[in-house]
């Protein structure tokens, strides 16, 4: 028993170690995937991260504007040396006026879809030298007039705060010989997937050993959500095994989820199914009543297809006769007071309608006669009419003269049926009437909160009382929960 316990406990924290692992494989997926949109940010907030996950996405700086602001820096350095009115400052203006035209007209930031960091520093160029031509702006902006009458440390300030920043999150990609993206992320990937991989295979392995008729396909099947760890590609759907082991590991209580996915998924099902087969089955009355049957089977006539008898016994006849003894046995004894009441009230209504009996009503005395006379009226009327029911059905000839009756009422209902006019009318409502179901009941069906009804199955399911089965087959590992 302890080893039992022991050996549960360490499936256990192996189930969590592993579930630990994938969604630290999980994060690292997500990070990769999602680090050249959010490069800007890791670039402002934490530029080592760009150092170090840079060379592993292909990514390098772009030669065209990373030359760009190192002409800008070594502008700084000589404004700071020679003043801003110098020769050589001059000259140096006039080359980034030139580097700015070149990056407006082939926007070197195109190539990796960041065409709006270049309308943004663009736009923020026009609205500092109000012009409305960008061109015309950073010339304007890199002029030595402009840059003395606004104030050079003004200028040069709002550059390096507002444009420089933008002009340094452009970058080069490599492109590998597939055409894609250079990405060397499966260096990564690769020693989680061999362990997955290993995992995998000790998995199928023990389930094999613990049921022989397992093949490897039905054990790898067993753990299909596991195959996700493996894929090269679409690595985001590594949330499903990672979610599921963790539901294993009981790190996450998934049970409220899977419940309201399997209400929804057997709500809609039963839904359907519910309209399929109501439909289908007044379908087959419809096409059996004018296909002919309503009239063979009035008429007790032989079909190609016999009528198959399992027990010898007509079922109708014997319902009725289980009815009727019920009836008269048990039923008519207990309403017997009822009865006589009623039949009482309807013989003082009678007595009180005659003129005669009226006038000798008024007399002293003859209205407790009237009543004790309608008492015995109607207790001897019911006490001989209920013999009388008795009689009749325990007579033996009395029995076969009520059963001859039966018999001849069903032949002579169905020869009049049978007639062309009555049976084709009979059809015709019986058939729209069906329709009108159809229309009518089904339609509500599939309105009706199905939903509803699912949770008060699952209600009554969870409070009825746990019956134990009996399982001959061996239980299955404890691998999949």
């Amino acid at each position: 028993m302890a080893n039992k316990k022991s050996l549960k406990w360490y499936n256990l924290y192996f189930e969590r170690l592993m579930a630990l692992i994938a969604i630290v494989n999980l994060s690292l997926v997500l990070f990769n995937l999602s680090y050249v949109p959010w490069r800007d940010f890791y670039l402002r907030r934490i530029p080592e991260i760009v150092q170090i996950y840079d060379p592993i996405k292909g990514i390098e700086p772009n030669r065209e504007t990373e030359n760009y602001l190192k002409k800008v820096k070594a502008l700084e350095q000589q404004v700071s040396q020679t003043g801003l009115t110098s020769p050589e400052v001059k000259t140096q203006l006039e080359e980034i006026s030139r580097l700015s035209r070149d990056m407006i007209d082939g926007n070197p930031f195109a190539a990796v879809g960041k065409s709006g960091t270049l309308e943004t520093i663009k736009n923020r160029m026009r609205k500092q030298t109000n012009h409305e031509s960008a061109k015309v702006a950073f010339a304007t902006f890199w002029s030595p007039a402009y840059l003395s009458q606004k104030g050079w440390l003004n200028e040069i300030n709002f550059f390096n705060k507002q444009i420089a920043p933008l002009i340094a999150t452009n970058y080069y990609r490599k492109i590998g010989e597939n055409g894609d993206f250079y990405n060397l992320f499966w260096l990564i990937d690769l020693p989680f997937v061999g362990l997955f991989a290993i995992e995998l295979l000790g998995r199928c392995f023990i389930l094999r050993r613990r049921h022989p008729s397992f093949s490897w396909l039905n054990a790898i099947l067993w753990r299909w959500y596991d195959l996700f760890l493996l894929l090269p590609f679409w690595r985001w759907l590594r949330i499903i095994p990672v979610v599921v082991r963790l539901d294993q590991a009981q790190l996450l209580n998934l049970q409220p989820l899977r419940r309201q996915i399997n209400q929804v998924f057997v709500a809609n099902f039963a839904e359907e199914l519910t309209e399929i087969v109501v439909v289908r089955v007044i379908n087959q009355m419809q096409g059996s009543i004018q296909r002919g049957d309503l009239t063979r089977w009035l008429s007790q006539q032989q079909n190609l297809r016999p009528y198959v008898d399992i027990n010898n016994v007509n079922e109708l006849e014997a319902i009725a006769g289980i009815f009727l003894q019920t009836v008269v046995y048990q039923v008519l004894p207990q309403i017997k007071p009822e009865i006589v009441a009623l039949l009482r009230h309807n013989i003082a209504t009678v007595f009180a309608q005659v003129p005669v009996y009226r006038n000798l009503h008024n007399l002293p005395g003859l209205g407790e006669v009237q009543t004790q006379l309608s008492e015995q009226l109607a207790t001897q009327i019911t006490t001989n009419l209920y013999k009388a029911i008795v009689n009749a059905i325990e007579d033996p000839v009395g029995a076969k003269l009520s059963s001859q009756l039966v018999q001849h009422f069903s032949q002579a209902l169905g020869a009049e049926v049978q007639k062309k006019h009555v049976l084709s009318e009979i059809q015709s409502l019986f058939s729209d009437l069906l329709e009108e179901i159809k229309i009518n009941y089904v339609q509500r069906l599939s309105q009706e909160d199905i939903e509803q009804i699912v949770e008060q199955t699952r209600q009554v399911r969870t409070k009825a009382p746990i019956q134990p089965v009996v399982d001959k087959n061996p239980a299955l590992p404890e691998t999949r929960k």
